[in-house]
């Protein structure tokens, strides 16, 4: 996420402007009750157009960005448990706050490398309700808006920031490995999957992490609580150089190599091939194992409370 410096808009009686809510005497104010729903502007990453949306009609746009619907056999797709939804509405609030207060920024980008996907498009009825169900409701985490990363499938682990997304800072205290039961209900395509990249593709992907030259062998050195693969040495024609797995994973593509939790990893007959389990980072919460919850009966607080530690839910605004 870029760092920028914005100048503060003056915000209507009737919309007030997040930053101005945060910022107001130039000192952080963390989380507490902002009273009226806040405006948020997002800018739209196809076409860097601004909107100014109320925050509860962004948030219905995250949802349908993050969770939309499934995909379900002969085509038809179906809503996620409302309980699920609820889950993601919270936290996409929560997540949206925590990102403007510490970026110091007016507007959020709707590019998923820097905050949440939006599209109103894929809004229905069950998101709506969802998010109508937990209007104004926030993670808070010793007083603070919790920034609540999430991702697809956890492979039944979840991971630590640092191990999950390489994070440079102290961990989150609000962040938790955990261990996942059994998840029936996820696809057999993030349970378990394989990817094969030939030593070109990886030499020029990792060009920037690594001046090894050309790629000929990647080992896994290290792994963090979860078992996910985090120190990895690269040696090339230049060398050997180490990298963390998750830089390896974006720039090989995040949807190719879908997690850094790994059962397999060498060189083949002049290919990097993999073998793993999950979809995404690893860090926060995991939408489909948030399903299983919510089809056992389990509660959006519930749901959350399972991925993130020392947490409150409150309410920020009526």
């Amino acid at each position: 996420m870029n760092r920028t410096a914005t100048a503060l808009l003056a915000a209507g009686a009737a919309a007030v402007v997040l930053a101005l809510l945060f910022f107001a005497g130039g000192t952080r104010t963390g989380a507490r009750r902002l009273g009226d729903e806040p405006t948020v502007r997002v800018e739209m990453d196809e076409n860097g157009a601004v909107r100014e949306l109320p925050m509860e009609e962004y948030i219905m746009g995250v949802v349908g960005g993050e969770m939309g619907r499934l995909p379900a056999e002969g085509g038809e797709e179906q809503d996620w448990p409302h309980e699920a939804y609820a889950a993601q509405a919270i936290l996409a609030r929560s997540f949206a706050l925590s990102f403007l207060d510490d970026e110091g920024r007016v507007n959020i980008s709707t590019d998923v490398r820097e905050a949440q996907a939006y599209r109103p498009e894929n809004i229905t009825p069950a998101i709506r309700r969802a998010v109508e169900a937990t209007r104004g409701q926030v993670m808070v985490h010793r007083g603070e808006y919790v920034k609540a990363w999430f991702h697809s499938y956890s492979g039944g682990h979840t991971a630590t920031a640092k191990e999950g997304l390489n994070y440079q800072e102290d961990e989150p205290g609000f962040v938790k490995a955990v261990k996942l039961p059994e998840n029936r209900y996820v696809p057999e395509e993030h349970r378990s999957w394989t990817a094969s990249f030939p030593l070109s593709e990886v030499s020029e992907a990792i060009v920037e992490l690594a001046d090894v030259g050309k790629v000929e062998d990647v080992r896994i050195l290290e792994r963090g609580p979860s078992g996910r693969a985090t120190t990895l040495e690269v040696t090339g024609s230049r060398g050997t150089e180490r990298v963390h797995a998750a830089e390896l994973r974006i720039a090989l593509g995040p949807e190719r190599m879908k997690s850094t939790l790994l059962s397999r990893l060498e060189v083949q007959d002049g290919r990097l091939v993999m073998e793993g389990s999950g979809f995404g980072h690893g860090v926060g919460l995991s939408q489909w194992d948030a399903y299983a919850m919510a089809v056992e009966g389990k509660k959006a607080e519930e749901i959350l409370k399972a991925f993130f530690n020392d947490i409150e839910i409150e309410k920020a605004w009526d």
